[in-house]
């Protein structure tokens, strides 16, 4: 997969650094002088490419007519919608990415400007901060979907409702799924008659409406 990242600050640099360890081809486009300097130190030069990435000129070289995927992630909300609008507008690349930087522009950040998938890191972090201050010991393993869905882990407690009770008689709300179930380090199929048991470690699906209900059944 070919991939242009516009934007060559911190998260730049580490998306970068993912996809060349998964052997992706990028290019980094970058033009604030210092940020070139910690660039080129931190990944290969000859992926480096000086310029403005609202310039389409500077886009043209960057070889975004063969780009699968465009990440607008510079710190700037106007630079990286502009970015945005071109890629798809101007040079029908096929996925848009952009990071949103003040969470009062997300709204900015449509489909009509040409974004596919903005991520708004305030507001995810923000969700996960809630989310982790509610849910006791319960875990989250994966955010999914921008912060909509979440792996999560959780041990059923000795007092809770779902203790000694088959799955399928749990009235587990409907946007969760149960995944799999850990017993002794072994891993269970989650069969709905499948018995929980205390301490038994269970892997779910769910909705971020309704974790604090899920919480609920496998918590004391």
């Amino acid at each position: 997969m070919y991939t242009i990242i516009v934007g060559g600050g911190q998260v730049g640099i580490y998306l970068a650094s993912l996809l060349l360890a998964e052997k992706h081809q990028i290019k980094i486009i970058e033009n604030s002088l210092d940020k070139m300097t910690i660039l080129r130190q931190s990944i290969p030069a000859e992926i480096v490419i000086e310029g403005s990435g609202s310039d389409p000129n500077v886009l043209e070289e960057a070889g975004i007519s063969k780009a699968n995927v465009v990440a607008a992630v510079t710190g700037s909300d106007e630079t990286n919608l502009v970015v945005c609008s071109l890629a798809r507008q101007e040079f029908k690349v096929p996925r848009v990415i952009a990071r949103v930087n003040n969470p009062k522009n997300a709204w900015l950040y449509t489909p009509e400007m040409g974004v596919d998938v903005a991520l708004n890191q305030a507001d995810l972090l923000a969700h996960l901060v809630v989310e982790e201050m509610s849910l006791g010991d319960m875990m989250t393993l994966l955010k999914l979907r921008k912060g909509m869905y979440s792996l999560i882990e959780e041990k059923v407690h000795p007092n809770s409702i779902a203790n000694g009770k088959a799955i399928g008689d749990l009235h587990i709300p409907p946007r969760c799924v149960f995944a799999a179930i850990i017993r002794g380090g072994e891993l269970f199929v989650a069969r709905r008659d499948l018995v929980l048991q205390t301490a038994d470690e269970v892997l779910a699906v769910a909705h971020s409406d309704e974790i604090p209900q899920l919480a609920a059944i496998l918590s004391a």
